[in-house]
């Protein structure tokens, strides 16, 4: 299939055949007919990218910030790669569009193949000819429905929350401030719910089109005489009920024009990206002024149990969530009490999509509403696509399941390239990625489906997808007879590792987990000197804190982080001291969400050692994040963040010092890849990879338990 994608480095533009998208649970699969192009939102991604590394650097301060602290923390290589990965891959356009179901996924039954739809949602409802699409980001039609009007239910959806936050009655007064596609559609919701419109806009042809299709009762250009009075006498000199901003400039003046037409304790609404930098007298202050941010489509955005799971917020709590919103907005034309057709004023084929971006950067003719028509006759096509005309195979011939920034910067660089070696497939969850990764990294194919990854040519399958698919992808992987290299974790339920020790032992082929510290060429020095004594050991991690609604911090997905990140600390121990942990306790700060991310961990070891994981995310980004401190029949050892190594024994204290901190990263897929190709092993054993998890599991378990010391 094709879709629209951009380069953020170069700002190249292009149409290009990319895998058919992965059918999810809770997902549909859509086939578009129309889609809309956001001239601001879409507008100013395409003109970013299309400025030199210094305007783009401008236009993004935040952005320059993390790749300094980057650079001092991980290098100038991991900070390059970090880069370019954001550089060079195929940036998916578009977020709004309407089609038809020709798939459905798991646990859907509100949708069945051949419902009318429209689609939301960046990353979602692109500018594409098949899309996969979650069931809260997407409303069933009439099968009569204008899919073109449909296809701009992102917009309504947009504006429609805007106006909820202004909570006007009828009969109450509203300016618009900007008329662009978001502006005249809340100016149509409004007029349908009774209010007086008043349009503002800094062009008189975006005013001009307002009144000529009555969408407002008064328009005004923002530089016309007596522009102030003229909304006073219109509002019976009481000024605005309510003001939405739905321009977009760095300008100052829409707030502090909002708060001149406001009433006293009137409403001012920000629909559009505009800054909030109000002046307080003399009206913001005076009259009282209420500032309400409109967050994009409503209750449930961002909200990843909403979205990405599909668990509806109940309605008789929340009656207005993004997915009634987008159904409120579509049910508006479909009784005719809004009609939207004059927002169209171009529209091409997909084919010529590139064309239509050209309009919206030049501006060279005035345009509104841009729409995207599909061919709907073409067949949708779930064959790979070939990346690369050689198909030799080697001894090793390895497959990627995911393929995100930690593969892209970690994993897929450090694959050794000779004969022995081949790159076959790559299957990721988006197109872009897939086809982008197989082209940069010199794979053969990128993949459509699992078949494509798990066939006989693939012998070795890399996993680096989100930690809830780890476990079924390594059973797929071991029961289609392949090595798997998994990252980090191996899986997150217990009956998981069950299963996954089981499908080893009948296949009997490698498996590695990504602990990578373990090959950092500090710890070989590290483990050396403290030989093979009894130790005792003390690993402190200052994690730093991650917001509670993220993916990794989600037990169903993420595992949390004792699952998704403490294994690696666990597993360093483990191979400091040389034997298995038995024995586990862990206590954990109370905090406000649950977490249990600041916590300290006990372990006994087979061999009478004993360590400490100090866990700790309620630090300073300033410190360090890893220390390490080892004592052992004399010796004392301490590792700083993988970039110093101090051994304390006899006489001075001997130093080893690098300039960029490695973790080992490179050498642990070395190690891996020239393991299978010497006797088909793992450098990391099986058992060693088992009971870490198995500990991981334990922690959790003392943790309830209120820091009771649990056997492994």
């Amino acid at each position: 299939m094709q879709q629209l994608t951009q380069k953020l480095g170069s700002g190249d533009m292009i149409i290009q055949d990319v895998p058919y998208p992965q059918l999810g649970k809770g997902m549909v699969i859509v086939k578009n007919h129309y889609s809309i192009i956001s001239a601001g939102t879409e507008g100013s991604t395409v003109v970013a990218a299309r400025k030199s590394l210094i305007g783009k650097a401008k236009e993004r301060p935040q952005q320059v910030k993390q790749v300094i602290d980057t650079l001092k923390k991980q290098g100038p290589i991991q900070t390059y790669r970090a880069v370019m990965k954001k550089l060079d891959a195929y940036s998916p356009l578009g977020y709004s569009c309407a089609g038809e179901v020709i798939e459905v996924g798991e646990g859907v039954t509100e949708f069945e193949v051949g419902d009318k739809v429209a689609c939301a949602g960046a990353g979602y409802a692109n500018h594409a000819e098949i899309v996969a699409v979650p069931i809260n980001l997407c409303v069933k039609l009439d099968n009569n429905t204008n899919l073109k009007d449909a296809a701009y239910n992102t917009l309504g959806a947009i504006s429609m929350q805007g106006v909820r936050q202004a909570d006007l009655r009828l009969g109450e007064s509203c300016v618009i401030i900007g008329l662009g596609l978001l502006g005249q559609l809340a100016a149509l919701i409004l007029k349908a719910s009774g209010v007086t419109v008043i349009g503002i806009d800094v062009s008189e042809a975006a005013v001009k089109q307002a009144v000529d299709n009555k969408v407002v009762d008064l328009g005004l250009t923002r530089n016309a005489a007596g522009v102030e009075e003229q909304i006073q006498a219109a509002t019976n000199g009481y000024g605005a009920d309510a003001v939405i901003i739905a321009a977009a400039t760095a300008s100052l003046d829409p707030i502090n024009f909002a708060g001149a037409i406001a009433r006293k304790k009137g409403k001012v609404v920000v629909l559009g990206a505009v800054p909030t930098g109000f002046e307080r007298d003399p009206f913001w202050y005076r009259k009282e002024l209420e500032l309400k941010m409109a967050c994009s489509y409503g209750p449930g955005r961002y909200d990843l149990n909403y979205e990405e799971k599909g668990i509806d917020y109940p309605l008789p709590y929340v009656r207005w969530t993004e997915k009634r919103n987008m159904e409120a907005f579509q049910n508006l034309i479909a009784t005719g009490k809004i009609n939207i057709d004059y927002l169209t004023t171009h529209e091409f084929e997909f084919d010529n999509a590139k064309e239509a971006f050209d309009l919206v950067v030049s501006k060279a003719e005035p345009f509104t509403g841009i729409a995207l028509k599909y061919n709907t006759e073409k067949s949708a096509n779930k064959t790979k696509i070939a990346t690369s005309e050689s198909e030799q195979l080697g001894k090793i011939n390895i497959s990627f399941i995911g393929a995100g920034s930690y593969a892209q910067g970690n994993l897929l660089p450090n694959i050794p390239e000779t004969n022995d070696v081949a790159r076959v497939g790559v299957l990721t969850n988006t197109g872009t990625t897939s086809k982008r990764v197989a082209e940069k990294f010199k794979f053969q194919f990128c993949a459509t489906e699992e078949a494509d990854v798990l066939d006989d040519k693939t012998n070795t399958v890399f996993v680096a997808t989100r930690h809830d698919s780890h476990g079924p992808y390594v059973l797929k992987s071991l029961k289609a007879n392949k090595n798997v290299f998994v990252e980090k974790p191996i899986c997150l339920l217990e009956s998981e590792l069950e299963e996954i020790i089981e499908a080893q032992s009948e296949a009997k082929k490698a498996v590695m987990i990504g602990f990578n510290r373990r090959f950092s060429p500090l710890t070989d020095k590290l483990k050396k000197a403290v030989g093979n004594n009894p130790m005792t050991m003390l690993y402190r991690i200052n994690a730093g804190a991650i917001p509670g609604d993220t993916w990794i911090q989600d037990l169903e997905i993420g595992g949390g982080r004792v699952l998704g990140e403490v294994c690696h600390f666990i597993d360093y121990l483990t191979h400091l001291n040389g034997s298995l942990p038995v024995k586990v306790s862990a206590s954990a700060l109370p905090d406000a969400n649950k977490l249990n991310d600041t916590l300290n961990i006990l372990i006994q070891f087979e061999n009478g050692s004993s360590g400490v994981v100090a866990y700790y995310a309620n630090g300073s980004k300033s410190m360090t994040k890893e220390y390490v401190e080892v004592f052992s029949a004399g010796i004392s050892a301490t590792l700083n963040d993988f970039k110093e190594l101090k051994i304390y024994g006899k006489g001075k204290p001997k130093k080893d010092k690098i300039f960029n901190q490695n973790k080992g990263q490179k050498e642990m897929v070395e190690a891996f890849v020239n393991g299978l190709l010497t006797d088909g092993k793992a450098p990391i054993p099986f058992e060693d990879i088992v009971a870490v998890t198995k500990a991981s599991f334990k922690v959790l378990e003392s943790v309830k338990r209120g820091g009771e010391q649990v056997e492994i």
